[in-house]
C-alpha cells in the first residue's frame, strides 16, 4: 500500500481520535487496503457479506436491479463510508456495489473491527463517531430526498456534491434522481438557461 494513501487516511482520523505510531502500524498491518478496476463488483444481490467499505479514491455505486432495470440510491466518493445494511441484519445483500472508477478501499469486517476495538480502545470509540455522523447525514439525505422535485435534487447535488455530476455516467445520476436521462438532458438546460439570466 502506498505511503501517501495510508497518509490520506491517518488525516482522516486524526479528526476524530490520534493515533500512536503503534496503532498506525496496527492499521497497515492489518492488509485492508484495496485496489479495483473501474467496473469491478464488490457485493452481488443474493450474496452474504461481513465487509465494510471506506473509500480512499474512486466512487462506489449503490444500485437494486427492479424489472430488469437499475436503480441506483447512493454514490460513495472519498472519505466515506459504507456498511450493507445486509451487514448488519445477516441476511443476503438486496443489493449490488461496484466501482465506477478506479478506486483504492479499505476493507474491512466485523471479526477485525471487533478484534481491533477490544485491543484499541480508540478504534470503537472512533467507528461510534462516524457510525453517528452517517445515521445523521443519511437521515437528512432522505428527508430531502422524500420532500424534493428532481429539480430541487439536482441542484442540491450541485451546491453539496458537485464532482459527482462530473464523475457519474448520466444515465446513472438520472437513475439517482429519479428521472429518466432525457428528463435530466431537459432539466440541465433548464438551470443553465436560468442561469444566464
Amino acid at each position: 500500500m502506498n505511503k501517501a494513501m495510508q497518509e490520506v487516511l491517518f488525516d482522516f482520523i486524526a479528526k476524530y481520535v490520534s493515533l500512536t505510531a503503534d496503532e498506525k502500524n496496527a492499521i497497515v498491518s492489518l492488509d485492508i487496503f484495496h485496489s479495483f478496476k473501474k467496473g469491478v463488483v464488490l457485493l452481488k444481490e443474493g450474496q452474504k457479506s461481513k465487509n465494510s467499505y471506506f473509500v480512499l479514491k474512486g466512487c462506489i455505486r449503490a444500485y437494486y436491479v427492479l424489472d430488469g432495470e437499475e436503480k441506483t440510491t447512493a454514490f460513495y466518493t472519498e472519505m466515506e463510508a459504507l456498511t450493507p445494511p445486509c451487514v448488519i441484519s445477516k441476511t443476503p445483500s438486496e443489493y449490488y456495489l461496484n466501482c465506477i472508477e478506479d478506486s483504492i478501499i479499505l476493507i474491512s469486517n466485523s471479526d477485525m473491527e471487533a478484534e481491533m476495538n477490544s485491543k484499541f480502545p480508540k478504534f470503537d470509540l472512533m467507528c461510534k463517531m462516524l457510525a453517528e455522523e452517517l445515521l445523521a447525514k443519511q437521515r437528512i439525505d432522505f428527508d430531502e430526498f422524500k420532500t424534493s422535485s428532481p429539480e430541487q435534487r439536482y441542484l442540491n447535488l450541485l451546491q453539496k456534491r458537485p464532482d459527482l455530476i462530473q464523475r457519474v455516467p448520466q444515465h446513472q445520476l438520472a437513475s439517482y434522481l429519479g428521472i429518466k436521462p432525457q428528463s435530466l438532458s431537459r432539466l440541465r438546460a433548464r438551470i443553465l438557461e436560468k442561469s444566464k439570466q
